[in-house]
């Protein structure tokens, strides 16, 4: 039996069953005293439901996430959720202002969870998180992107140990799914530890809009909100993809300081001793050859030609069926190029 919703109250502000609101949640000001909110979308549907919760720029300078959440709330679906949904487009409003990946205070606030009301400025910001948006979900969607200029696969990182996690994961759909250790202070640490489902997306880089991560995204939230029966789709999300599960990875670090030039690319399949990259002396002809240490797919890459030795290079996720992953990720810029790019 359908059972009406209940008003939700996020810092003050109640919202009423079938309402839409945008919640600015006060963040400290600049130095000069301009004031920064962080806007808050919350989308509460007639009937109960679960309470998803999306999250983007936690890590100021990871923009994809941001459009993910941009083109989702112009889904007229949403006019018929159930439950509610909050899709926090910038958390880091203050790194996303400089471009950063930190805050002002060089703390890095997915390392800051559940934070404190008195602490430092990334645990402050923490614990308004926790208190308003994260305690009040019952799943949870962080978006991320690369760092320090690599680019990432697609993927979902997940703690599989969670009940229902899997499901979720699988429900958005891609070819790479991550059983990734928690990270300590971290979003995803704090819900795991009190059973609330959070899958972590990973893709693209920092600072740049990648179009195929930007889709793969949006398709895989509508996934998720369809498999919980938030929404229901006139046409199910087609499985792309049989998505395999890497219990673990491996990052491959530069055995010298020099010039980078790849020699495999994001996404391929890679065998035990197969040449990964050459790193040259730019100033002799002396080169070094990197290889690679494990049979997997290459998840995560780095972009920046200059390294210093032990720089990470190539994160390679391992698979039982590695020969079905690299067939699907093979798939997985043919499979999204088949719908035109949405307008802006």
């Amino acid at each position: 039996m359908t059972m009406k919703n209940e008003p939700i109250t996020i810092y003050k502000n109640q919202i009423q069953p079938g309402e839409r609101k945008v919640i600015s949640l006060p963040m400290p000001e600049l130095y000069d005293c301009t004031p920064l909110t962080m806007p808050v979308h919350v989308i509460h549907g007639k009937n109960k439901g679960p309470t998803l919760c999306i999250t983007a720029a936690i890590h100021g300078d990871e923009v994809n996430g941001i459009e993910v959440i941009r083109r989702l709330l112009k889904k007229t679906i949403l006019k018929r959720i159930r439950g509610t949904l909050i899709a926090i487009p910038i958390v880091n409003v203050h790194g996303f202002l400089y471009q950063d990946r930190y805050l002002m205070d060089r703390r890095d606030l997915n390392r800051s969870f559940p934070g404190s009301q008195k602490g430092s400025l990334a645990a402050r910001l923490a614990h308004l998180l926790t208190k308003e948006i994260v305690s009040k979900s019952t799943h949870i969607i962080d978006m991320h992107a690369g760092s320090l200029h690599r680019t990432n696969l697609p993927q979902i990182r997940s703690n599989l140990q969670v009940p229902g996690v899997d499901e979720l994961a699988h429900a958005f759909n891609v070819p790479v799914i991550l059983d990734a250790p928690l990270r300590d202070g971290s979003m995803r640490q704090y819900a795991s530890e009190r059973q609330i489902p959070c899958l972590l997306y990973e893709a693209g880089e920092s600072l740049r809009f990648d179009e195929l991560s930007i889709r793969i995204g949006v398709k895989g939230v509508l996934g998720v909100m369809h498999a919980l029966e938030m929404i229901k789709l006139k046409k199910p999300p087609a499985q792309r993809f049989k998505p395999e599960t890497a219990h673990a990875s491996y990052w491959v670090r530069a055995s010298h300081s020099g010039i980078l030039r790849l020699h495999k690319a994001l996404g391929k399949h890679v065998k035990k001793g197969e040449l990964l990259a050459s790193i040259g002396n730019p100033t002799t002809t002396e080169e070094f050859k990197l290889v690679s240490p494990i049979a997997g797919i290459i998840i995560g890459i780095s972009n920046l030609p200059m390294v210093h030795e032990g720089a990470a290079l190539f994160h390679i996720a391992c698979f039982e069926k590695l020969h079905l992953v690299a067939e699907q990720v093979e798939y997985l810029q043919e499979s999204f190029n088949e719908v035109p790019p949405e307008p802006v």
